[in-house]
């Protein structure tokens, strides 16, 4: 089950309490104090993960507890901390307190841990409480207790291509044909009910995609699929636009294009200027999608591709386009 949003309750372990001992051995009837300070207790710690893709186990389990301190014991012995509680999380989720909204980690990169609640701290043992005027202190304190917090969860996928359009414009055949991703495909609109990645490979390099879910007009006021899943084209580098050019003039396109881009913006001006490269599919089923693909690159001010997604025609230099407009990650700072 595929999850982007998911609340949960973890809670530190308590620290252990303090020991009252004296020593007492064969030739020490009465020794002094040697009680041993409880063990801390156990934080939890959220850490990302490659090995997941959903935050569906959050779905079944809601409240993570780490374990206790345990007690101090004669003989100064300290008590043995808690174990601390790691949670594995897919690598782009976003931790918020649920109460107030404060982000307090973006784990982004496989095995990047936060600890979200330090675990308390354990008591002090009587030993700790001998002066020169005490000599037999009888007083332990007890261990901290362990802090109980209210998370949000929220997963944006990880890719450098979004591909973003309207529902059946052929997004998720078009991954199938780019990448080694194998989503449903089918001629009927929202076949696509989660966000999927694919993965472009070439000799050199790779590049991750993602097939967001078809929008509609009103999608960033929650209308349809798409709201939900706008959020995981955030970390796209590029915007791959891909528009059915089956049906409808250049001008009739071109108001498709402008119903998308209008959304995009009304849910992130941040997303709305990234940069988009526009396709048009279905050119096996329209042979004249050429001279409309000039039309509206002329007005844009921009290239205009054209593909068939199911054909192939144009799938590769469409790759290697993307390909060019992003560095390879070797070759950043």
């Amino acid at each position: 089950m595929f999850l982007d949003e998911a609340e949960i309750v973890v809670r530190s372990g308590n620290g252990g309490p303090g020991k009252v001992s004296f020593l007492r051995e064969k030739f020490m009837p009465e020794g002094g104090p040697d009680g041993g300070d409880g063990g801390r207790g156990g934080d939890v710690v959220l850490e990302a993960s490659q090995h997941y893709n959903t935050l569906g186990i959050f779905n079944r389990r809601k409240r993570w507890k780490a374990a206790e301190g345990a007690s101090g014991a004669g003989g100064n012995c300290s008590g043995k901390s808690g174990d601390h509680l790691v949670i594995p999380v897919p690598c782009g989720t976003l931790v918020k307190l649920s109460e107030t909204g404060e982000i307090l980690a973006d784990l982004t990169d496989h095995k990047q841990r936060v600890v979200v609640a330090a675990g308390g701290r354990g008591g002090r043992g009587n030993s700790r409480f001998k002066t020169s005027t005490n000599q037999t202190p009888r007083t332990a304190t007890p261990g901290e207790q362990g802090t109980e917090l209210r998370l949000k969860l929220e997963l944006k996928l990880i890719a450098e291509v979004g591909i973003i359009g309207f529902p059946n414009a052929g997004k998720s055949t078009l991954i199938s044909r780019l990448t080694k991703a194998n989503p449903k495909v089918a001629p009927y609109p929202f076949t696509t009910l989660n966000p999927g990645l694919g993965v472009i490979e070439r000799s050199d390099r790779t590049m991750v995609l993602a097939d967001i879910p078809g929008l509609i007009e009103g999608a960033a006021e929650g209308k349809g699929l798409g709201h939900q899943f706008l959020r995981h084209v955030e970390r796209c580098e590029v915007l791959l636009h891909l528009v059915d050019g089956s049906d409808g003039d250049a001008r009739a396109l071109s108001r498709k294009i402008a119903v998308i881009d209008a959304e995009l913006a009304k849910f992130s001006p941040i997303l709305a200027a990234k940069p988009q490269v526009v396709v048009l599919n279905k050119s096996d089923a329209r042979p004249g999608l050429f001279k409309i693909a000039e039309t509206l690159s002329r007005q844009r001010g921009a290239e205009v591709l054209v593909i068939s997604a199911v054909s192939g025609d144009g799938v590769t230099a469409l790759g290697d386009r993307l390909m060019a407009l992003i560095p390879a990650k070797d070759s950043l700072e």
